[in-house]
């Protein structure tokens, strides 16, 4: 049985009327200049790869002028697949955007296999007994990458693994002891995954007959209007308890109010700082959700408040949090919050950028302590960009909450 709290029905929000925002000149110009200075490193990156694997090996021509055009290609493909996005979807737009978005994912294996190269030359010629030729490290460096680049698609496209996590919970009540939430995040329905790949995973889930199921944001990669159709499977989401779900910050680029009004008309139990208190057998848990963290600076009446989402929420109850990115559990270190459920981390996707994902969040994926607050960062049951991943596999989180 599901009971409505009253800090969790919906209700209007009046927008703020006033004179037209105009961007500071300023903010525009630093963003060119920061655009400017992106392109600018990218290309110079493209121009270290053409210097090392195909002037220095000294291929001969055609292929040295082939080589050069596939990288002033490649360079020229990212930008495009991007703006493909924002046009009508068509044939063409497909092979922009596959094209880009593969060449983006080759373009960092190879810049890190080039860099290690580079780094095992330099050792080498001080160690060893004879500098390495340069084509021999051309030649290691694309013996690496092609398969690493089949191996990577293979896996991103592949069924998401499932999970398995038994939690404990204290003051959980028996009625609820064994109950199995699974989530799924980190989607990205666009461009490269469609509704085919959304049934996939809907069947996925519901094989596992889950009591609860959370949706812990970034479904998407584009707007409703474009989308609609693609993400129609998600009604299909069964589950006794509630099937919830949350923002992430990719639906605030494509319209964040549009999304979670049309995941609510699909059926979702869509939790904008928000929370729902659920029953069995005598026993009951709090099912609380927050907007993300991105979520306020495109709208001040999107900022994520877990205090809002749990307020009005039953003393002694045990307390479930999603929210998107593992770094919200600071702001919920004090509620009393027995587990959050987060994603947007990837796991890390490609190897080895899972290293800088450390910059950015507390931890890349499993279950860990935050601010307090116990945390699993699920790993994302799609991708995003390149579709490849090479290391952390897809993944559909399966949850056993038992009693403390």
């Amino acid at each position: 049985m599901e009971v409505s709290s009253p800090s969790s029905r919906p209700h209007a929000q009046p927008r703020p009327h006033g004179p037209e925002r105009h961007v500071p000149v300023g903010l525009i110009l630093r963003g060119i200049l920061l655009l400017t200075m992106m392109v600018g490193l990218v290309a110079a990156l493209h121009y270290y790869l053409g210097v090392r694997l195909v002037s220095d090996p000294g291929l001969p021509q055609p292929w040295a002028g082939l080589g050069w055009s596939a990288l002033g290609l490649g360079f020229v493909s990212i930008p495009a697949a991007m703006a493909s996005t924002r046009m009508k979807p068509s044939w063409k737009e497909q092979v922009l955007h596959w094209g880009g978005m593969l060449w983006m994912g080759a373009f960092g294996l190879l810049l890190t296999a080039t860099v290690t190269a580079d780094v095992v030359g330099w050792v080498w010629r001080l160690v060893g007994p004879a500098p390495l030729l340069a084509r021999d490290k051309a030649l290691a460096v694309v013996g690496v990458v092609v398969p690493a680049m089949l191996l990577a698609f293979r896996t991103a496209r592949s069924p998401a693994r499932v999970e398995r996590v038994t939690v404990p919970v204290k003051g959980l009540g028996a009625g609820l002891s064994g109950m199995k939430v699974v989530q799924i995040s980190d989607i990205h329905i666009g461009p490269t995954l469609d509704r085919h790949f959304m049934q996939r995973v809907v069947e996925q889930v519901n094989a596992l007959q889950p009591d609860v199921v959370a949706v812990t944001g970034d479904l998407v990669d584009g707007s409703v209007t474009r989308l609609r159709d693609e993400v129609a499977p998600l009604a299909g989401l069964r589950a006794p308890l509630g099937v919830y779900y949350v923002t992430g910050n990719h639906e605030y680029y494509h319209g964040g109010a549009a999304w979670s009004a049309e995941v609510a008309r699909l059926g979702l139990t869509v939790l904008n700082n928000a929370h729902r208190v659920v029953e069995r057998g005598g026993a009951r848990l709090t099912v609380a959700g927050v907007t993300d963290l991105e979520g306020g600076r495109m709208d001040p009446s999107q900022a994520c408040r877990p205090d809002v989402a749990l307020a009005g929420a039953p003393a002694g109850v045990p307390r479930l949090l999603l929210a998107h990115q593992p770094r919200a559990a600071v702001l919920a270190r004090e509620l009393g919050v027995d587990l959050q459920l987060s994603g947007h981390t990837h796991g890390g996707q490609l190897f080895p950028f899972m290293l800088f994902v450390k910059l950015q969040q507390p931890v890349i994926q499993g279950l860990a302590t935050i601010a307090g607050v116990r945390v699993y960062t699920h790993r994302g049951t799609g991708y995003w960009g390149p579709p490849l991943r090479l290391g952390p596999a897809p993944e559909i989180a399966e949850l056993t909450l038992v009693s403390a």
